[in-house]
């Protein structure tokens, strides 16, 4: 049984003592402490939260926990039932509301479930919020509402439609050249939401043939739920057998986005966000963000258009969104698949990723392999090496960043080492006494030869 607090929301396995998982209690506590914040942070106002979730087994049940929760505290609740991620992040300011909570585990095994925090403009919290709920959850600080002052709880089923209406509304989809190519789709929604927002994406979209693979929203995931190559023989095959231009695949909270090319080969979780931004920045030049370990494909293409800068953040969403938002980004993301494009929405979002990518395959009448070859081809090795109880990783970082101080070095989370087109990302690990080695380069032997020399240094200064 696995219970993880952090300051972007709680997560854990379903099943087992209080304080372990996430149990009932767990789950209410949690609520009650994100519903005291909210509260806190609007006085004197009627705070609303909108919620939505994943189709995981064990959703309903955190569901209903969490929207008696905030009933009692006398906060009125917006109930999108099943959703995605991205979704209840568009209908918070749609709503005006204070906050929204999406119950999903994104990408982990069926048995893990948990509850994703947002502020008032549809984004996730800050490290500074997320301490003070924490806080507030630790003390137990809550304060519930009498009988005449509880909240309401509201159903709204028509956010699939705003959500796509909105992604139809972009200049930059154009849904008429869609249609005009009659693509044939294959989406693999492993039995999630995905599996009902993708095809109704697509289907507006004007796609000619949508396949839909476990696309039944169960919440019995028919592999590991997260779009990792060796999870996707499946949706492979069917491109292959289908004769399909595309394959589609999300994860159960639909916001990280990956693709399978017309003769079965894998476009590449990294390359999601590069393809998308080429095309972005083709019509709206400007800026682009990704997270310090996100391939330096991005910052390539970047640079190849006339004006336009790449800047790096820390890892984590809420680490590239301020970025974005500080560097005026027109696109960004990280390299797992997601997607952030600010036309929108600051989150990750594959939907809004599917109809921007379709807009860029329907104008450039390729096959997706041969778009796909248009773009560099790094191998990105990732590794960790162990350290002893009580050394100082600080100093262990500061003295490899001294060590390369003649090439170029990023500080901004962890060090961050480029040697020209290859480089090497360190971080140390939060919960384990271990540093966390990134690197990319053209092949995976060199991606490898580069991580291990790194090692090599790290274990020499240690």
């Amino acid at each position: 049984m696995t219970l993880i607090k952090s300051i972007s929301g709680i997560r854990g396995t379903i099943g087992g003592k209080v304080g372990e998982a996430l149990t009932p209690v767990d789950t209410v506590k949690f609520a009650a402490a994100y519903g005291t914040w909210l509260k806190l942070r609007f006085k004197n106002q009627r705070v609303k939260v909108i919620l939505g979730r994943d189709a995981r087994i064990s959703g309903k049940m955190i569901s209903d926990l969490v929207i008696f929760t905030l009933q009692g505290l006398g906060i009125d609740v917006v109930d999108l039932d099943f959703s995605t991620t991205p979704t209840v992040e568009v209908a918070v300011p749609f709503e005006k509301a204070q906050g929204g909570i999406i119950i999903t585990a994104s990408h982990n095994p069926k048995q893990w479930n948990a509850l994703k925090l947002l502020n008032e403009r549809g984004e996730f919290i800050s490290d500074k919020d997320g301490k003070e709920v924490l806080d507030i959850a630790e003390k137990e600080e809550f304060d519930f509402a009498d009988v005449d002052n509880l909240g309401t709880v509201s159903e709204i089923e028509t956010y699939i439609q705003k959500h796509i209406q909105a992604i139809l509304n972009l200049k930059l989809v154009n849904r008429e050249l869609i249609r005009r190519s009659n693509f044939k789709i294959v989406v693999d929604g492993v039995n999630s939401t995905g599996g009902i927002f993708v095809p109704a994406l697509l289907h507006a979209l004007g796609v000619h043939e949508v396949v839909e693979l476990y696309c039944e929203p169960t919440g019995n995931f028919p592999h590991n739920p997260e779009p990792l190559p060796e999870h996707l023989t499946a949706i492979i095959e069917k491109v292959k057998e289908t004769q399909a231009d595309l394959g589609i695949v999300v994860d159960p909270d639909v916001d990280r986005l990956a693709f399978v090319c017309e003769d079965g080969t894998l476009f590449g979780e990294e390359y999601t966000l590069v393809a998308i931004a080429d095309y972005v920045l083709q019509h709206t030049p400007g800026n682009t963000v990704s997270n310090l370990s996100s391939t330096i494909s991005l910052r390539e293409i970047t640079e190849k258009h006339n004006g336009c800068k790449y800047n790096a953040a820390a890892v984590g969403e809420v680490n590239v969104v301020t970025k974005m938002k500080e560097t005026n980004a027109v696109i960004g993301g990280e390299g797992n698949g997601g997607v952030i494009y600010p036309e929108l929405h600051y989150g990750r979002d594959a939907l809004v990723g599917i109809a921007l990518f379709l807009s860029q395959l329907a104008k450039a009448q390729l096959p997706v392999s041969e778009l796909r070859a248009q773009y560099p081809n790094y191998f990105i090795s990732k590794n960790k090496i162990e350290l002893e109880p009580g050394m100082n990783v600080d100093a262990i970082l500061d003295a490899v960043a001294n060590e390369y101080a003649s090439f170029e070095v990023d500080k901004t989370d962890g060090v961050k080492i480029y040697f020209g087109s290859e480089w090497a990302h360190l971080r140390k690990s939060n919960t384990e006494p271990i540093i966390r080695i990134y690197s990319e380069s053209a092949t995976e032997e060199k991606a490898n030869a580069v991580a291990a020399k790194i090692m090599d240094k790290i274990r020499e200064l240690a």
